[in-house]
């Protein structure tokens, strides 16, 4: 007996995936353990015009920039969205996320909420997934401990959170990053992804 029916198979479209969150909620964190887990994506570096932190490498973690270079680079339309936080200014270069895109892989980008929300209006398709804490007390504890802010731009921070918070509904998913148990964030992650990468209606990235 003849049966004449196609068997279909996922179809594998490029994915653009913003990981985003309130400051100190480990956005770095996460995309440094996904990073090394060396699964098949591009990770975009952003770049900033604040100084480097302690241990933080230029090109790795960020590109540093001063800021009367950066503004020359948003003059010459070099990013892809760029966003003024707390007085410095955080970029994305159009260039990466594109040829990455075109080769066929996920690219990640690690953005604050400004910088994800301008990618939802750019790229409908995009996946926006919001790093949250368990406790308001423990993410507090995280910013306390970094030491980088004063007390009157931790009050801006947290300010700025609760904002963050009430406009969650731009975001595809929200995650728990507990602190101490990474891992489980990055496997949760890991799963979204895959689940995407198996819907019957793919997203298509425009950028």
């Amino acid at each position: 007996m003849k049966i004449d029916i196609e068997i279909k198979q996922p179809q594998h479209t490029p994915l653009l995936i913003v990981i985003s969150g309130p400051s100190g909620i480990g956005k770095d964190a996460v995309v440094k353990g996904l990073r090394a887990r060396q699964l098949p994506f591009h990770f975009v570096v952003t770049a900033t015009s604040r100084p480097p932190r302690v241990n933080e490498v230029n090109g790795v973690d960020y590109y540093f920039y001063s800021k009367e270079e950066f503004e020359a680079l948003i003059a010459a339309g070099e990013f892809f969205e760029h966003a003024k936080v707390y007085s410095d200014y955080k970029g994305v270069p159009k260039s990466q996320a594109r040829q990455a895109l075109e080769t066929g892989l996920d690219v990640v980008m690690r953005l604050d909420f400004q910088g994800a929300k301008t990618v939802r209006t750019l790229s409908p398709d995009a996946i926006l997934i919001f790093l949250t804490a368990s406790s308001s007390d423990e993410w507090i504890q995280r910013l306390k401990r970094r030491r980088s802010e004063s007390e009157e731009e931790l009050l801006v921070r947290i300010q700025t959170a609760k904002q963050e918070y009430d406009s969650l509904d731009i975001f595809d998913y929200i995650v728990v990053n507990k602190e101490g148990q990474l891992d489980r964030t990055l496997d949760i992650i890991e799963n979204i992804i895959t689940a995407e990468h198996h819907r019957v209606h793919p997203r298509r990235v425009q950028l």
